[in-house]
């Protein structure tokens, strides 16, 4: 009798641990405001529901609202480099969009460094990857972080921007066919996935699959993309970048693809730099100025 008791708690009993476990995950500022820019830890939803996302919140002066923009960082399939990875910071990016008067959110995607849990956006094998899966995936963990910080006072409802870096620029890509009102524009730093391809630069893992999803996602396209790429790039060379900005093109997206000066040793790592920003300020601001008349 004892044993059917403790069988008939069981479910109960582990129903009330992930119940606890969810309980735990608190969202929002998890540090005061420091210098500079009035920068912040912050925990934000993510689509691995048992792991909240750590994130990196830069602020204007004053009370707001301010338009979001969100940076969604690079990833790697190497499962000890994403667990090394620091925290993405995007520091000079982030000091160029608080200067004209953005709240920035930098997210730590689940899978990666201190927000650890399941890599959701893995894109399987290189001669089987699946690209449109892993860039829904990386779309809905910024989408999760970009609607929370949009709950908040200080940021306005409307006219957000999404800037990725790679891997992050892939799944902003596939955010291209959300509502326009939400997000005004999509800046992409060389998109894709599957460059350097068993670490041998200019090679990419089935650029076909590759080709195939940009067009998908320019198909459901509602939304402007920038698509900025560094001369010395050898993850997504200019050539082979054009010809996925031309497919996103074919499938009915709006594109503005644009090639940078060479910056540094290796272009695909430009946009987290300094001089990385400096080169690309022309094109960002272009890219920033058809949803700067929109009123809060």
């Amino acid at each position: 009798m004892r044993l059917l008791n403790c069988l008939t708690l069981l479910p109960l009993l582990a129903l009330l641990t992930a119940s606890s476990l969810h309980a735990q995950i608190a969202y929002g500022a998890a540090g005061d405001e420091g210098a500079p820019f009035r920068r912040q830890d912050w925990r934000v939803p993510s689509p691995d529901t048992d792991v909240a996302a750590h994130a990196l919140l830069f602020r204007p002066a004053g009370n707001g609202p301010f338009r979001l923009a969100v940076i969604a960082h690079a990833s790697t399939q190497n499962v000890l480099r994403r667990a090394q990875m620091p925290q993405p910071e995007y520091r000079a990016l982030a000091g160029y969009l608080v200067a004209r008067g953005f709240a920035v959110l930098v997210p730590e995607r689940p899978g990666h460094g201190a927000t650890g849990g399941r890599y959701v956006e893995d894109q399987g094998g290189c001669d089987e990857a699946d690209y449109a899966r892993s860039a829904r995936a990386t779309a809905e963990a910024i989408l999760l972080a970009l609607n929370y910080l949009r709950q908040q006072d200080f940021v306005r409802k409307d006219a957000a921007i999404v800037l990725g870096h790679s891997a992050g620029g892939w799944g902003a890509l596939a955010l291209a066919g959300t509502d326009p009102n939400a997000i005004a524009a999509i800046i992409a730093f060389a998109p894709g996935r599957g460059g350097h391809a068993n670490d041998e630069v200019n090679r990419i893992c089935a650029p076909h699959t590759l080709l195939a999803a940009a067009a998908d996602f320019g198909k459901a396209s509602r939304i402007p993309v920038t698509w900025l790429v560094a001369a010395n790039d050898s993850y997504f060379a200019p050539k082979f970048s054009m010809s996925l900005a031309d497919a996103f093109r074919g499938g009915g997206g709006k594109v503005d693809f644009r090639t940078l000066p060479a910056v540094g040793s290796e272009g695909h790592w430009m946009i987290e730099t300094e001089a990385g920003v400096e080169a690309a300020a022309g094109e960002l601001d272009r890219a920033l100025k058809p949803a700067a008349g929109k009123k809060p």
